[in-house]
């Protein structure tokens, strides 16, 4: 976020000459740390509320005449994209791309293997596990938009094996194998 305040000459975090800027960036936890105020608690808060108790915690050092906060920018999310997708791992996701084909896209879409009609979201809240499956197939072949749900943060996205056969990867290389092995024998 940032701190503006009109005409003020000291600074909270930027050097500007015709205002004041500081840009403040409010950790997982929660907490930002501002100068000459220290940490506060701004989770959950509107801007217009995290302006006033900003302000309430400046008007001790300074007199402001016009102060405003803005969002500058929101911070990459990670969600965890595994099983039989193309590049499982952990994937940085923008705020706007926070849902379940997004993350699976961000890792090279699902594999011949995978299992589209049974990917799995896992969340964990307050030490509970919560478990939800998702038809990814009924999203892009009947546009079902309750099938492409909205992931958050530390989010587990797994596409699970169907278990069918792949003939170039599990029937060719045997033939192959078989066929050098009878050339070589006879």
């Amino acid at each position: 976020m940032q701190i503006i305040s009109m005409g003020h000459s000291d600074d909270f975090g930027a050097n500007t000459t015709t205002s004041t800027a500081g840009d403040i960036m409010i950790g997982v936890d929660g907490v930002a740390q501002i100068p000459y105020v220290g940490n506060i608690k701004l989770a959950g808060l509107t801007l217009s509320e995290a302006k006033d108790v900003i302000q309430a915690r400046l008007s001790r050092y300074f007199k402001l005449s016009e102060f405003n906060v803005y969002l500058k920018e929101y911070g990459k999310r990670k969600v965890y994209v595994m099983g039989n997708v193309e590049e499982p791992g952990i994937k940085e996701m923008s705020v706007d791309n926070m849902n379940v084909y997004a993350a699976i896209s961000s890792a090279g879409g699902v594999d011949n293997r995978g299992r589209s009609k049974h990917v799995q979201i896992l969340r964990q809240i307050d030490n509970t596990l919560y478990f939800r499956e998702v038809n990814l197939d009924g999203f892009v072949k009947r546009h079902d938009m309750t099938q492409n749900i909205v992931i958050e943060d530390g989010d587990i996205v797994y596409v699970p094996d169907s278990g069918k056969v792949v003939w170039s990867e599990d029937i060719a290389p045997y033939i192959n194998i078989y066929s050098v092995y009878r050339s070589i024998v006879r």
